[in-house]
């Protein structure tokens, strides 16, 4: 952690919803002219998108199904710690983009699916900002979780989490459900080791849970709206959170426990607003007082 260089991670399954975070954050720094260094999970992967196919179907070939994007031997977790450790004393460290589609590689000259080359990230930010799969991941050899000053799950329940991941592949990648079955099959073990035990590193949770039938997420013709659902926000410390402000603020919200507040799912934004609002704002004072 760091009061010249503080780092937010927003953390959570493919298809668990860390894209809307993302955006309420950067309405956040767009607002409090907070310059923030993006750095994007997928570009910490092992593989490019060739690469990782050709390394698929070998470790299928030889009896390994369960080769997913969720586990240490596709993902540079000891360069993603570095990234986060350097930042925290320097406020650079380095970094790349992955480029998922043919707009985002197009001003590279690149291919969709690969890398861009590592750079240094910009001086002069203010903060950094992750958003990916393993911004709180622990193992024997790394501790990744130990950097984040702000550390957010993203935990729809799990078969909501297929049920967005079903609608984005198939809707905007072409897959079919058999496909995105087999991909959720094939993670199970790494989400099970990876990708849950992250989230009792987390500061605060959020978790959306449906209020409609999800018993069969891979018939499921739509995904359950905000207004369909209720959020769980749970924090590890609620020292210094004022529940009753939230609880005024928020219609319809109440407290299940000493540490979580349950919101209506179209009030998620507005409760991140209220939430992380004032965290920036004390990050951003701090670093004022050190410079």
């Amino acid at each position: 952690m760091s009061i010249r260089h503080p780092i937010i991670a927003i953390t959570g399954s493919s298809g668990a919803g860390t894209t809307s975070v993302t955006r309420t954050f950067d309405n956040i720094f767009r607002r409090e002219n907070v310059k923030a260094a993006i750095i994007e999970g997928d570009s910490f992967h092992r593989h490019d998108r060739k690469s990782m196919k050709i390394a698929a179907a070998k470790e299928e070939a030889g009896g390994n199904h369960n080769f997913s994007h969720f586990g240490p031997e596709n993902n540079l977790f000891s360069e993603l710690e570095t990234l986060f450790a350097t930042y925290a004393k320097t406020g650079t460290g380095k970094r790349r983009k992955y480029l998922h589609d043919q707009e985002e590689a197009a001003p590279y000259q690149q291919d969709p699916g690969t890398f861009t080359p590592w750079e240094d990230v910009p001086t002069g930010t203010d903060l950094l900002f992750y958003e990916g799969l393993h911004g709180a991941v622990v193992t024997p050899e790394v501790n990744i979780a130990q950097h984040p000053d702000l550390l957010i799950g993203v935990v729809p329940v799990i078969n909501l989490e297929w049920i967005q991941k079903l609608y984005r592949d198939k809707k905007q990648r072409g897959y079919s459900t058999e496909a995105v079955t087999d991909t959720i099959l094939r993670r199970m073990p790494d989400y099970v080791n990876y990708i849950c035990p992250q989230f009792m590193h987390t500061h605060v949770n959020f978790q959306r849970v449906p209020m409609v039938d999800t018993s069969n997420p891979f018939i499921s013709r739509d995904i359950p709206s905000a207004d369909e659902s209720m959020v769980v926000i749970r924090f590890a410390n609620p020292k210094g959170i004022d529940f009753q402000y939230l609880r005024n603020m928020i219609n319809d919200s109440y407290m299940s426990r000493a540490n979580t507040i349950v919101v209506p799912g179209g009030k998620m934004e507005l409760a991140m607003q209220l939430i992380f609002t004032p965290f920036v704002w004390r990050m951003m004072e701090r670093q004022k007082n050190v410079r």
